[in-house]
């Protein structure tokens, strides 16, 4: 895990080295102006040496400008490694994300991801500027000012010496008790995160069905976990700062009287003893700087094991070691296929999937809810891999190909319709980043988009809100296909994407497809058998398997399935939004 963490300070490394130097540096500054005072008290005060107090007096300040001029680099060099640390985290952590396969992204929710990459991150990050900085200060400090005060006298030091370690053992059972809450805040964080999302991303739900109480209650409740588990901390650590003080004021009190003691005797002086009461503050408050470093870490140790769980995942899907760049045509074909999305699933999601598509045909796929359409077809474009079996694109396994290539070449409109911030043109520049006017508005009329663009005021330089909450779900699907034919794919794959289209505009963007991109293979997943009937082939779905595939007059006559759909759909006297518009 450290060493995965340690991986991406990088261009950070010389910053990281110079922090702790320079901490160091002001630590030893320090601990030399206490001498300097108690020589000033010793020799100049008490022997009324005037000159021996300026001399003196000088070398402290000089001390002390080196001394803070150190600590500000090091305050630099530890924001700027901290800093650092957090961006290349975030980055590699983003990066990471986007090579996983839909089988990776399944092990991780989006809320848990978004904590990974902003709550955790700062934990490691505060973590990291502490251990540069804190966890060398606090142990020198601790080292030097202990060999000091046994140089100057052992029997009042060993005071210092049973107040560490009885302050040590106290605030290690602490730590210890406490530790156990903060490492179950950031599973609460995800709950806290996923309510939020969830909440937001269906504010349009939430009010039409006037679940706001429901919602506020929900995610009271998650935040309600986070307080009692940090309360449940605090209330533990609460006990560091009195023991603290405890410890402190009886050291002191107790060096100040034994000091007396041994002034009076003659074998310390006055400056030698506000030499020691000085070293014991450092030390207690530099073994209190240890607990809050030791909380901090422990907090970010969890943190840490979380980034390195999507730092270290694998990706599923790799490219071969000499991939395939050239797919000659469109030809689909799956050979006795199998897919389950886990290794361990009890029966596999598609079972002997066996056919085979030419190049230009389009393919219909019809089929009940959970029949495995969707999945079916995400093999295509390797969003997964085959559990057993091939799937064979332009004549070659879809796991020879190159990934970038494959997905360029076998463009896919999912299920759920997705656009981002930003113009209709900047959408659509998706499928072909160098795609000029002319080109986006071809793939416009193809999807039948350019009817609704034409009518906004600013046409394709329209701005779309996150998630294209501005537009209709129709005008979104239309949108989708077009930046999908954009990519000029040889395989066309429409995942129920004109479920919220009319069937006057369904047909439309079919009977386009036909005359304009005749050479692409399409398949086309849909509900409506008017949707799919005009295919040259349709595939019927059941539970995994192909119940029947052929064209739609020869189901009509020797499949089950198709007939039911059909005559279900017909009989109610066709689609009810023909010649509407969405």
């Amino acid at each position: 895990m450290v060493k995965t963490i340690l991986s991406q300070v990088k261009e950070y490394k010389r910053v990281s080295i110079l922090t702790p130097v320079c901490m160091l540096g002001e630590v030893i500054m320090e601990m030399i102006i206490p001498l300097l005072m108690a020589s000033i008290i010793d020799k100049g005060v008490s022997a009324g040496d005037i000159h021996h107090i300026k001399v003196t007096g000088l070398i402290m300040l000089f001390m002390a400008a080196i001394s803070l001029t150190l600590g500000i680099l090091s305050a630099r060099f530890g924001a700027q490694a901290s800093a650092g640390l957090a961006k290349n985290l975030r980055q590699a952590m983003f990066e990471k994300v986007q090579t996983f396969s839909f089988s990776n992204l399944d092990k991780f929710s989006t809320s848990s991801l978004i904590t990974r990459l902003t709550t955790d991150v700062t934990n490691v990050q505060n973590a990291y500027m502490m251990i540069l900085r804190m966890c060398t200060r606090a142990p020198a400090t601790m080292l030097i000012a202990m060999v000091l005060s046994f140089a100057i006298n052992g029997r009042l030091a060993s005071v210092y010496l049973v107040a560490v370690v009885v302050l040590g053992l106290l605030l290690f059972l602490i730590m210890s008790k406490a530790m156990r809450y903060f490492k179950e805040v950031f599973q609460k964080y995800d709950d806290l995160n996923a309510s939020v999302q969830e909440n937001i991303s269906g504010i349009r739900v939430v009010k039409a069905y006037v679940r706001e109480p429901f919602e506020t209650s929900k995610f009271h409740k998650a935040a309600q976990n986070i307080y009692d588990r940090f309360l449940s901390a605090e209330k533990i650590l609460s006990w560091n700062m009195p023991l603290m003080n405890f410890t402190v004021y009886a050291s002191i009190l107790l060096i100040s009287w034994l000091g007396a003691t041994f002034i009076v005797a003659g074998s310390l002086t006055t400056g030698e003893l506000m030499n020691l009461l000085t070293y014991c503050m450092s030390i207690l408050m530099s073994l209190m700087m240890l607990s809050m470093i030791f909380v901090m870490v422990s907090m970010s140790t969890a943190s840490a094991q979380r980034i390195c769980e999507v730092l270290d995942e694998q990706p599923d899907l790799t490219n071969p070691e000499h991939p395939v760049f050239d797919i000659p045509d469109g030809s689909v074909e799956f050979r006795h296929v199998d897919f389950a999305y886990r290794k361990d699933a009890e029966k596999p999601v598609l079972r002997d999937i066996d056919l085979k598509v030419t190049s230009g045909e389009t393919i219909g796929i019809i089929g009940g809810t959970g029949s495995a359409k969707t999945s079916l077809v995400n093999l295509i474009s390797r969003l997964y891999d085959v559990t057993a079996g091939q799937v064979l694109v332009g004549g070659r396994d879809v796991r020879e190909y190159d990934l970038e290539t494959l997905r360029n070449e076998v463009s896919v409109v999912l299920q759920k319709n997705v656009l981002f911030s930003g113009t209709i043109l900047e959408n659509l520049r998706w499928g072909d980043e160098h795609a000029t006017l002319a080109e986006c508005q071809r793939a416009c009329r193809l999807a039948c988009a350019d009817e609704f663009i034409e009518k906004m005021p600013d046409g394709y330089d329209t701005y779309i809100e996150q998630g294209g909450t501005n537009v209709s779900g129709g005008q979104r699907q239309r949108l989708c296909i077009a930046r999908a034919l954009l990519k000029k794919p040889k395989v066309l794959i429409l995942d129920d994407s004109t479920s919220a289209v009319d069937t006057a505009t369904d047909a439309k963007i079919r009977r386009a497809f036909a005359q304009e991109i005749p050479d692409t293979t399409k398949f086309i997943i849909a509900q409506r058998v008017s949707s799919v009937q005009d295919a040259d082939r349709i595939l019927v779905m059941d539970e995994g398997q192909i119940s029947g595939f052929g064209t739609h007059e020869e189901l009509l006559q020797t499949n089950a399935i198709y007939q039911e759909v059909y005559e279900s759909q017909t009989n109610g006297g066709g689609d009810f939004d023909e010649g509407g518009e969405a």
